[in-house]
């Protein structure tokens, strides 16, 4: 799934995002929409229209501002009879800690305010939400929804790269092992001198996190 984000949207548009769909592959578009419920539900509907896969918007906005969003997301998907995307509530962004949360005047420390969150968005029916590698466990724990999603952006391979402007990171193998259903793996890819070779070396620690992952259920009786 290909990630468009607000720098690539900004500078081209939804033409490109439906080149990209065209092609039948499938967007995630990560353009974290907070606004007024009514705003947000009117962006929510454009992006479904566009036949993406996945959204984002902000858990911040609050309960209405989230079900209104997947509200007007499943009425136009009906309409024009396109699959609705996944909608992901972004809880805390990975470059924000506790120091920044200080900063903002919040008085919980990330990984509770990420739980409060993800509470909050369970309750106004997204399908998930966005949140460091390092609560993805924490969330799994506390959220009773079947198929609640995990979106883990901040992601770094093992013995390579640095954390940049991220705060709250791991490595492929420790996200999964955490229970994230989706990683958002940017510049370890494209700021790398072979991003074609980083990327297959990424999915190589993917898939043996997984076979680990299968391992370990197996031997403690989990299917």
């Amino acid at each position: 799934m290909f990630k468009v984000g607000s720098q690539l949207f900004t500078s081209n548009g939804p033409d490109l995002v439906k080149r990209i769909v065209a092609t039948g592959a499938k967007v995630f578009l990560d353009l974290k929409f907070h606004d007024i419920p009514h705003q947000v539900a009117g962006a929510a509907a454009a992006a479904t229209e566009l036949g993406i896969s996945m959204f984002t918007i902000h858990a911040s906005g609050g309960t209405e501002m989230m079900h209104r969003a997947v509200e007007a997301s499943a009425d136009l998907a009906a309409k024009r009879n396109l699959t609705r995307p996944f909608v992901v509530a972004v809880t805390v962004l990975t470059s924000i800690d506790d120091a920044v949360l200080d900063e903002i005047g919040v008085v919980d420390r990330s990984k509770d305010a990420v739980l409060r969150l993800a509470r909050l968005a369970e309750v106004a029916g997204v399908d998930g939400v966005v949140a460091s590698p390092q609560e993805a466990q924490a969330i799994r724990s506390s959220i009773s929804k079947p198929n609640f999603l995990i979106v883990t952006p901040g992601i770094r391979p093992e013995g390579k790269g640095t954390a940049d402007d991220q705060k709250r990171v791991a490595t492929p193998r420790l996200a999964l092992r955490a229970g994230t259903d989706f990683l958002v793996v940017g510049r370890p890819i494209t700021e790398a001198v072979d991003p074609t070779l980083a990327a297959i070396e990424i999915l190589t620690q993917i898939e043996t996190a997984s076979e680990l992952n299968a391992a370990e259920l197996t031997q403690s009786g989990g299917v």
